[in-house]
């Protein structure tokens, strides 16, 4: 009874994460970060969308990626983003794309066992800043600038459930 009343009132407090659709600045369109909610008895909602966090790793800290070696183009992923130093983390979708130098013809791809992997967030137009990164398969390490933002760590997304997750917040249209 006592967490039922915690939580009624809304002293308790949870971790979790909140993924961003439409709301508020496209720039964060189809990513999540960690957040601590409680409920709102008075609208009896919780406003935002939830995950328990997909590693062990702290929103400050960078995650180890493990899966660098084995990116391929096609590959879901999910990718550290934060705007600066003083921010967490927090994770953005993607999928891994082909090199400039690579048609995309699967008999003949090799992007496979580049030193350098494709990053692409379809989400965003062409042409855009935010539509594509590039990271180094073998030394990744944080990456990027007090302009643009600080690229993480990378983890390779093979769950359907979580995919689809991401996929179903897609947005109607493709961001400026």
């Amino acid at each position: 009874m006592s967490w039922y009343l915690a939580l009624e009132t809304g002293k308790f407090w949870f971790p979790a994460q909140v993924y961003n659709r439409e709301n508020g600045h496209i720039g964060f369109m189809l990513s999540c970060y960690d957040a601590e909610l409680s409920y709102d008895s008075r609208t009896d909602t919780f406003q935002a969308r939830l995950r328990a966090p997909p590693v062990d790793t702290t929103p400050h800290d960078l995650h180890m990626s493990d899966c660098l070696s084995d990116l391929r183009p096609g590959d879901h992923i999910e990718i550290q983003w934060r705007r600066n130093k003083e921010f967490p983390y927090g994770w953005w979708y993607g999928v891994v794309g082909h090199l400039e130098s690579c048609d995309g013809n699967e008999n003949y791809c090799r992007c496979h066992s580049s030193d350098t992997v494709v990053l692409q967030f379809n989400q965003y137009a062409p042409g855009s800043r935010w539509r594509h990164t590039t990271v180094d398969r073998r030394n990744h390490r944080e990456e990027g600038n007090e302009a643009d933002g600080f690229y993480g760590g990378i983890r390779k997304l093979d769950s359907k459930a979580e995919i689809s997750t991401w996929k179903r917040l897609w947005p109607a249209e493709v961001l400026e």
